[in-house]
């Protein structure tokens, strides 16, 4: 019997869809890797985040029950300076 030669054709795209398949398989899973790190990344900068955030509230919260904190609370801007305060016109 001769060798067909849609045999060979459809063998070299079979090759071709198998190393095809093994690299889109590779991409996916360094994406997969990629996300996941990311993710911990984002996760522990929200965290950074909240806790500073909950820093300063803390910060002005305790700064509402002690007046001599109103000097670094205008510093870093979480309070406005009562002389620089806008007044408003009375009529």
């Amino acid at each position: 019997m001769k060798n067909s030669p849609l045999t060979s054709i459809l063998l070299a795209v079979l090759a071709i869809s198998a190393v095809w398949s093994v690299i889109s398989c590779m991409q996916y899973i360094t994406n997969t890797r990629e996300i996941r790190r990311l993710q911990n990344q984002v996760a522990a900068a929200q965290y950074r985040q909240n806790a500073f955030q909950a820093l300063l509230y803390d910060t002005k919260d305790y700064g509402k029950t002690h007046p001599q904190m109103d000097p670094i609370l205008e510093s870093i801007g979480l309070k406005r300076n009562a002389k620089s305060a806008p007044t408003t016109p009375t009529k």
